[in-house]
């Protein structure tokens, strides 16, 4: 009897989550990938909500380069007086700046529990291994210029592109031209010499 009702309840919980899985409503919102207007409807209303409750645009990589400075920070070493901290950033030398009352560390925990999130509940989490010492060469130059680019540009394609273009900014229209040239010649190393 003991066999029977742990099988029933094995088949029960297979049914159940089955039964979620096959929902056409969390198929809609977690497995099928959304179309390209109901995504920048949301972005566009989660840019305005991020606006009217921190007074900023919607950034990325300013976040990293705080983290950079509280490592730098916490191995015994002074990022305060980085020019970057002194002269662009200046909110890190601000009083009781930290992590956790940096409105941009909170949204990029958010985003990267979010992004991990949304794979498992789409059943896409995979761990894939590197192919060659070419690819892992490959990710971390390309890592490093990004975030080199990003810096001196005042903004990755989050800050300096999507904040940037609904403000009218002239810097935004710059940006995508030069992303598209960055993209083609970057593409192209790529396949020539990692690839």
């Amino acid at each position: 009897m003991t066999n029977l009702s742990s099988t029933t309840g094995r088949d029960a919980n297979a049914a159940g989550s089955g039964g979620l899985r096959n929902n056409a409503v969390f198929k809609d919102l977690f497995v099928n990938p959304w179309t390209y207007v109901t995504g920048a409807v949301i972005l566009a209303l989660l840019n305005i909500a991020l606006i009217a409750s921190t007074g900023k645009g919607w950034g990325v990589t300013t976040a990293f380069a705080y983290w950079a400075g509280w490592i730098w920070n916490g191995v015994g070493g002074d990022a305060h007086n980085w020019a970057y901290f002194t002269e662009v950033a200046k909110a890190f030398n601000g009083e009781g700046f930290n992590f956790l009352t940096d409105p941009a560390s909170i949204m990029n925990l958010g985003i990267i529990a979010g992004a991990f999130l949304s794979v498992l509940l789409a059943s896409q989490a995979r761990f894939k291994g590197l192919k060659s010492g070419k690819q892992a060469v490959a990710a971390i130059l390309g890592g490093l210029l990004m975030g080199f680019g990003a810096r001196l540009a005042f903004g990755c394609n989050i800050g300096a592109l999507f904040t940037a273009l609904p403000s009218l900014s002239g810097q935004g229209w710059v940006f995508i031209v030069f992303i598209f040239l960055g993209a083609a010649v970057g593409s192209r190393l790529l396949v020539k010499y990692f690839i």
